[in-house]
C-alpha cells in the first residue's frame, strides 16, 4: 500500500495544477481498492474534497482507512509540502493506527522536519511502542542538528523509564541540564519517575529536592517512586508534606499512596484516604476502586472489598484480579474459585495474574481436580511456560499430594528462576524426598542460580523431615559463610526441630540461646515437641515458661504440656493446666480434613458429619 502512496506523490510532484483532480481520482482508485466497502466518510471526501479545507477533513477523521484517503488527496494535491499539515497527518496516524508503521513511513519521506514534527513521532512511539525507538529517534534528532525542547525531554525520559534504560536516561539528564531545562517542573517530574522506575531512589530524591516549584505531577511522581520501591513510610511522609503544602491530590495520587497503606497494613489510614477520595469526588475512578479492593483485602476486610467490587458500574480485569486475590490472601479459596467461575460465565478474559491467584486458592484447599481444570485453561491460553504460573502449579500439585505432576511442570519450564527451583525443592521436602531435594539444590547451584533465604528454608525442611543432622548443620552454616544470607527465625526453627527430633535437646536449647534473632513461639514450640518425643520433662517445663510468657492464649502449648505431664504421671499438674485452660476459656480447635468429589469440596470436622463447603 505504501508503494501506492509513493506513486501518488510522484504523480503529484510531476503533474500540472489543471490535471490534479484527475490525478487524485486515479490515485485514489489505486490507493483505495483494498479499503472497500467505501465508508460514508470516504464518499463525503470523494464528492467534496475540492471545497473542504484539509483541517476540516482531518478533524472529522476517525479511522486509519479514512486517514489514508485524505493522505492520498494531500499527495496528489501537492499539499504534502506543507509541514504543519504533514505533522497533523502523522499525529493522527499515531492515534488511529494499531502500530507506528504508517506514521513512520510518512515521516521518513518528509525532507524538512522541525522539532514539533520530531516530537510528534517520538511521542507516538512512547505511547504505542516500541519505546526504545523513541530513544533512537531522539538521538537521530540530535544528529540532524535540531535541539530538543521542554516537550521532547519528558517524552524521552518516560521512554527510558519504561524500558529501564538507565544509562540512556542519565545521558538525557545531562542534555537537559546542558540545554537549560533542569528547572522545568514537567521535565523534573519525568526524571523523578525515571530514576524511581529504575530503582535509583536516591537520585529521585536529589531531583525532587532541587525542584523550586512542585505541582501535583511532581508530588505524585515522588510518592509513587517511594511506594513502588517498597519505601512505604517515606511515601506516606511525602504525602503528608504534599497536603501540608496545600496541594490537592487527584485520583492518581491516591492510587499511588494506597499500596503503602496496604503494605504496612494501616487500615485506618487507608479508610481516611478512601474518605478523602469520596470527598474529592473521585471514588468512582476504576483504578482507585481497584486499589481500594486490594487494600481492604490485604488488611483482612474482605466484606468491604466485596461490597466495593459489587458496587462498581464498570469493572476492569484488574478489578476481578484484585477481588480474587483478596479472597485467596484471606484463606477463602472457595470464594476465589467461585468468583473465577463467575468471571468465566460473564466472558471476562483472564490473564496470568488471575491464574496465579486461582491456582494458589486450589493449593490452599488441596483441590486437585479443580487445579487440573485450571491447568487445562492455562494451557489453552499458552501460559504454561509463564514462570509465575509454573511456580504456582508446582506448589499446588505438591500441596495436593501429587509430586509427579509438580515435577512434570518443573521439567517443562524452559527457563527456571530461583523461585522455580525453590518451589520444586520445597515440594520434594514436604513429601519426605530429602535426597531429591538436596540433589535439586546441588543442580541449581551448578547451573549458576544463587539460592535465597526461601531456598534455604526448603533445604533445611528437607533435612529435618529426614533427620539429616550433618547436612542440616552444613547448609545452615553455608547461608552466611557462602551466600551472606543472615539466618531468620524460620531457619532457626528448622534447625531446632532437626536437632530436637534427633535427640540433641541440650544442643537445641543452646542453639536457641545463641540465635542471632529473637526466638519466637515457633522456635520454642519446636523444642517443646521434641521434649515430648524424648520424654525430657525438666527441659519441657523450662521451654513452656518461655511459651506461656510469649503467647499465653495459644491452646496448643497447654495441651502439649498436659500430655507431657500425663506421660510422666504428674496428674496434679495435668489438672492444674486444664483448670488454667478453662479459666482462660481456651478451647482446642477440632481437626478437620477436606475431600474434593466432582469439583465439590467436603469438609470433615472431628466429631461431625460431612459438610459440603
Amino acid at each position: 500500500m505504501w508503494v501506492a502512496v509513493k506513486h501518488a506523490m510522484f504523480l503529484a510532484v510531476s503533474a500540472s495544477e489543471s490535471s490534479s483532480k484527475n490525478l487524485f481520482a486515479n490515485s485514489l482508485r489505486t490507493f483505495g481498492k483494498e479499503l472497500e466497502p467505501v465508508s460514508s466518510f470516504s464518499f463525503h471526501l470523494r464528492t467534496n474534497y475540492h471545497s473542504l479545507p484539509f483541517n476540516y477533513l482531518l478533524n472529522s477523521c476517525s479511522s486509519l482507512p479514512d486517514l489514508k484517503r485524505i493522505h492520498a488527496l494531500v499527495l496528489t494535491n501537492g499539499s504534502h509540502q506543507n509541514l504543519p499539515l504533514s505533522t497533523k497527518l502523522i499525529a493522527l496516524a499515531c492515534t488511529l493506527g494499531p502500530t507506528m508503521d504508517y506514521a513512520r513511513n510518512m515521516f521518513d519521506v518528509i525532507p524538512k522536519r522541525d522539532v514539533f514534527l520530531w516530537n510528534t513521532l517520538i511521542r507516538g512511539y512512547a505511547d504505542l511502542g516500541p519505546c526504545q525507538e523513541a530513544i533512537v529517534l531522539y538521538k537521530d534528532m540530535h544528529r540532524t542538528g535540531l535541539l530538543p525542547d521542554n516537550y521532547t525531554f519528558p517524552i524521552v525520559v518516560r521512554s527510558c523509564a519504561v524500558v529501564s534504560a538507565l544509562k540512556e536516561g542519565k545521558e538525557v539528564h545531562c542534555n537537559i541540564i546542558k540545554n537549560g531545562f533542569d528547572s522545568d517542573v514537567f521535565v523534573q517530574s519525568s526524571l523523578v519517575t525515571m530514576y524511581s522506575h529504575t530503582g535509583e531512589t536516591l537520585n529521585s530524591e536529589v531531583v525532587f529536592g532541587e525542584m523550586g516549584a512542585r505541582n501535583i505531577v511532581s508530588w505524585t511522581a515522588m510518592i509513587a517512586g517511594y511506594v513502588q520501591n517498597g519505601f512505604f513510610e517515606k511515601g506516606l511522609n511525602i504525602f503528608r508534606e504534599m497536603l501540608a503544602s496545600g496541594t490537592q491530590p487527584n485520583a492518581i495520587t491516591l492510587v499511588s499512596i494506597l499500596p503503602a497503606c496496604a503494605g504496612l497494613e494501616f487500615l485506618n489510614l487507608g479508610k481516611l484516604i478512601h474518605g478523602y477520595g469520596v470527598k474529592l469526588g473521585v471514588d468512582l475512578n476504576v483504578s482507585l476502586m481497584n486499589t481500594l479492593i486490594a487494600l481492604y483485602g490485604k488488611c483482612g476486610n474482605v466484606e468491604v472489598a466485596r461490597s466495593l467490587f459489587d458496587g462498581m458500574v464498570v469493572r476492569s480485569l484488574v478489578s476481578w484480579n484484585a477481588m480474587i486475590a483478596a479472597y485467596e490472601q484471606n484463606n477463602a479459596g472457595g470464594d476465589a474459585i467461585k468468583l473465577f467461575r463467575r468471571m468465566q460465565t460473564e466472558k471476562v478474559e483472564f490473564d496470568y495474574i488471575t491464574m496465579v491467584s486461582v491456582i494458589s486458592a486450589c493449593a490452599s484447599l488441596g483441590a486437585l481436580n479443580t487445579g487440573k481444570w485450571v491447568h487445562e485453561l492455562v494451557k489453552t491460553k499458552g501460559f504454561e511456560t509463564n514462570v509465575s504460573i509454573a511456580n504456582a502449579l508446582i506448589d499446588m500439585y505438591a500441596k495436593s499430594g501429587n509430586i509427579d505432576l509438580a515435577r512434570d511442570v518443573f521439567e517443562r519450564l524452559p527457563h527456571r528462576s530461583v523461585v522455580s527451583w525453590t518451589s520444586m525443592i520445597g515440594a520434594c521436602a514436604s513429601h519426605g524426598h530429602a535426597e531429591d531435594a538436596l540433589m535439586l539444590f546441588s543442580k541449581m547451584k551448578e547451573e549458576g542460580i544463587g539460592p535465597n533465604s526461601f531456598t534455604f528454608t526448603a533445604v533445611l525442611t528437607a533435612c529435618r523431615h529426614s533427620g539429616l543432622v550433618r547436612e542440616g548443620r552444613k547448609h545452615f552454616e553455608s547461608m552466611l559463610k557462602d551466600y551472606f544470607i543472615m539466618p531468620g527465625v524460620e531457619h532457626c526453627a528448622c534447625m531446632v526441630d532437626l536437632l530436637g527430633r534427633a535427640g540433641c535437646l541440650i544442643e537445641a536449647y543452646e542453639f536457641i540461646e545463641s540465635m542471632p534473632v529473637e526466638p519466637d513461639v515457633g522456635v520454642w514450640g519446636a523444642l517443646l515437641g521434641a521434649c515430648r518425643i524424648h520424654g525430657n520433662l525438666e527441659l519441657a517445663e523450662l521451654v513452656a515458661e518461655h511459651l506461656f510468657r510469649l503467647d499465653p492464649e495459644t491452646v496448643t502449648f497447654y495441651v502439649l504440656m498436659s500430655h507431657i505431664y500425663a506421660e510422666a504421671g504428674r496428674w496434679e499438674d495435668v489438672v492444674r493446666l486444664r483448670s488454667l485452660m478453662k479459666k482462660r476459656e481456651l478451647k482446642k480447635i477440632p481437626g478437620h480434613s477436606l475431600v474434593e468429589v466432582n469439583q465439590r469440596r467436603h469438609t470433615f470436622l472431628s466429631g461431625s458429619r460431612s459438610q459440603p463447603s
